[in-house]
């Protein structure tokens, strides 16, 4: 099967994208970065957007997506620049680029619906498949090496901080029982002991007992929380005056740091509260623009079940001169 030929299909529903769009507060002669290109969902809209000296880059570490991407935007021409690689060495790929800075960036965090639905990518516990998980694919690791070589601590370790599951100990322990007995090779070996080690009780009254533990080993594999963190202070550093940041999260723990993030960068001030003035020298880099973070409309998560728990939060820079 030509798997390349057929990821040009990218499948994946462009969450917020109104609104994403809307508070990206495009200029026609910006220059634009989706960090996370995915389908080029977000991106399709934004070069709707640019003039004749308008420019798109995009950049993705699944190869699927640079093709798809690639495929939907074509029609754009010179506009859009397209690189494969992770979001995190933005600031290289855009100073190759001979770029310095740009007007508006956007991310898209998580996995995409063409990941999750397709099964050989082992991303979903609901089709037998590889333990594979990776998001670039040049990457040695697997999901499968988490799994049968971490130790029984770091297993729990990962379970219960990135999947937030109160029976991480007892599951990391069955993996670790299962695995002496034969390796866990495919998605329903794993998804079976995870299964054993939660009460049925508990598996009849909650949501699929597998999908914590399958978001933990995924945000692992791919350092998904440790790319964020030290991201997002280079990617407001590469913004011009009145440029914005964009970030649509799907859990709690991205949400979180992006929160944190961007109300550093607005108050980084670390002085006691009863000086008459700031001396520790640290100035704010803008505003955050969303006091609350965007959601989905009704009719969107009734449309892709998959936008739920997605949330907008946007930074705008403001260059020092400007700050009152």
């Amino acid at each position: 099967m030509d798997t390349l030929s057929e990821n040009i299909n990218f499948k994946h529903k462009s969450v917020l994208l109104d609104e994403t769009i809307e508070m990206l507060n495009i200029k026609p002669n910006g220059i634009y970065v989706d960090g996370t290109l995915g389908g080029a969902g977000h991106s399709y809209e934004i070069c709707k957007g640019l003039g004749d000296k308008g420019r798109l880059i995009g950049i993705d570490q699944d190869e699927a997506a640079i093709l798809a991407g690639s495929n939907r935007l074509k029609e754009f021409g010179d506009k859009v620049t397209i690189v494969r690689s992770n979001y995190s060495n933005m600031k290289t790929v855009l100073l190759d680029l001979g770029i310095q800075k740009v007007d508006g960036i956007l991310l898209d965090l998580g996995v995409s619906s063409y990941q999750l639905d397709t099964p050989e990518r082992g991303f979903s516990y609901k089709e037998n498949a590889p333990l594979d998980m990776r998001m670039d694919t040049r990457n040695e690791i697997t999901a499968k090496d988490i799994v049968n070589n971490y130790s029984e601590h770091d297993l729990y370790r990962i379970i219960r901080d990135y999947g937030e599951d109160k029976f991480a100990k007892n599951i990391a322990k069955h993996i670790v029982r299962v695995r002496g007995e034969r390796p866990i090779e495919t998605t329903d070996e794993l998804t079976e002991a995870i299964k054993a080690a939660i009460p049925m009780k508990i598996r009849m009254n909650t949501g699929h007992p597998a999908k914590k533990t399958f978001q933990a080993i995924r945000i692992e594999l791919n350092k998904e929380l440790e790319v964020l963190s030290k991201s997002l202070d280079d990617m407001i550093e590469m913004l011009n005056d009145k440029g914005r940041l964009c970030i649509i999260t799907f859990h709690s723990l991205e949400d979180r740091i992006v929160k944190s993030s961007f109300r550093k960068n607005e108050d980084p001030c670390t002085c006691p509260p009863n000086f008459p003035v700031c001396v520790c020298g640290n100035r704010s880099q803008g505003t955050v623009i969303t006091r609350k973070p965007i959601a989905p409309s009704e009719e969107e998560v009734l449309n892709n079940k998959r936008s739920k728990s997605s949330k907008l939060r946007v930074f705008e820079k403001k260059v020092e001169n400007n700050l009152k």
